[in-house]
């Protein structure tokens, strides 16, 4: 039996994650997950399955830069005896496994050119055809989810992927945001790490210092929840009974690469012809939903453009977010998902330069200043 899936975190980041894994859950559609290495791109695809109508059936797993190229056709597709050395007998691959259920397509990017031209057809027919057989040998009806940490449209302009397979299995994209982008959940996730490795190798619970905590805040997080957990465990196997220090962090951590980066905050650019046409339907009672996020979501309205209509909604409401809601015409209850998704486009906007009438105009400085997420 599966162990069901958790994502833990409060951050507005998350929560936008948690409301597409209940859109995609609700459709048998294509699924891509993107996300750095270690952000949780497993744990999002099985949530999809099991909160979906094939969570009875089978989750099937498959890293392709895990196997080599001359053998993952033969564990997608399976072979028959014979087909090639080693072959002794037939073999049903995870495709067909998974029939009813769910195929998982980890590290997608790293897939041959000529193993996107299989699964391409794959994709369009439906069609299984073992290594070594000459026809298709029948069909099996599995959800398609793949993930990747490559950035896909880049491969697609250097012809190393196809760009016909991207728009095929890019029918749902789910961002899942690095570590570095949820604020206070690294806290929530290293305390429930570090109590899990402790109860695992039957230690005693483990705390950590105020200054600790600044400072596991303060880290980038490269190798995010994964690397957090790892350490984690590192940590559980001290041997001490007193919180956890700075010290004894700084050489998890490494100074050099500690630290956040103040963001520098201006004004966006509000004047395009774009930014006035939605700011001037948006006025005369259009919903943000239906007139922006649709059209952003579909690549018709570019991120400066999103930035710079949110700032000029901010200039309108004295920088209050709650008000925004209501000027762009959605439900009070709509608040979260709007900052939510404000937040993961990196277009939530500091509200302080807006209430104290500070905000500059487009081209002149401002001083670096730490990006404010409250509203």
């Amino acid at each position: 039996m599966t162990i069901p899936q958790v994502l833990l975190g409060d951050s507005p980041a998350m929560e936008l994650v948690r409301l597409d894994i209940e859109s995609a859950a609700r459709t048998s559609a294509k699924v891509l997950i993107t996300g750095e290495t270690g952000v949780g791109k497993e744990v999002v695809a099985r949530l999809i399955h099991e909160q979906g109508v094939r969570s009875r059936q089978n989750f099937v797993a498959v890293n392709c830069s895990g196997v080599p190229e001359t053998l993952l056709a033969s564990e997608l597709f399976g072979h028959a005896r014979g087909s090639f050395t080693g072959a002794f007998r037939d073999k049903m691959g995870l495709v067909r496994q998974a029939d009813r259920g769910t195929l998982f397509l980890d590290e997608l990017g790293e897939m041959s050119l000529t193993m996107q031209a299989v699964l391409l057809r794959f994709t369009e027919t439906g069609e299984i055809q073992p290594v070594g057989v000459d026809a298709p040998a029948g069909r099996t009806d599995v959800r398609l989810i793949t993930a990747t940490n490559r950035d896909l449209r880049a491969q697609i302009a250097a012809g190393a992927f196809r760009e016909d397979l991207y728009y095929r299995l890019n029918v749902i994209e789910i961002r899942v945001p690095p570590l570095r982008e949820r604020g206070r959940d690294v806290l929530l996730l290293f305390r429930h790490y570090l109590r899990h490795a402790c109860e695992l190798h039957r230690l005693g619970p483990q705390e950590l210092t105020p200054g600790a905590e600044q400072q596991l805040l303060a880290y980038t997080w490269p190798g995010n929840v994964r690397e957090l957990r790892n350490m984690t465990e590192r940590l559980a196997l001290r041997e001490s009974n007193t919180p956890i220090t700075e010290a004894e962090l700084a050489p998890e951590l490494g100074s050099a690469r500690s630290g956040r980066t103040a963001v520098a905050v201006s004004r966006p650019d509000a004047e395009s012809v774009m930014v006035q046409e939605l700011w001037d339907a948006l006025i005369a009672g259009g919903d943000f939903w239906s007139l922006v996020y649709r059209r952003f979501r579909a690549h018709e309205i570019t991120r400066a453009e999103l930035l710079a209509l949110v700032d000029r909604g901010l200039q309108e409401t004295r920088g209050s977010y709650r008000a925004l809601v209501k000027l762009f015409n959605m439900p009070p209850a709509d608040y979260k998902r709007f900052h939510a998704f404000l937040y993961q486009q990196s277009c939530n906007l500091p509200v302080t330069p807006y209430r104290e009438g500070t905000v500059r105009s487009p081209g002149e400085s401002s001083p670096a200043t730490e990006v404010s997420r409250s509203g």
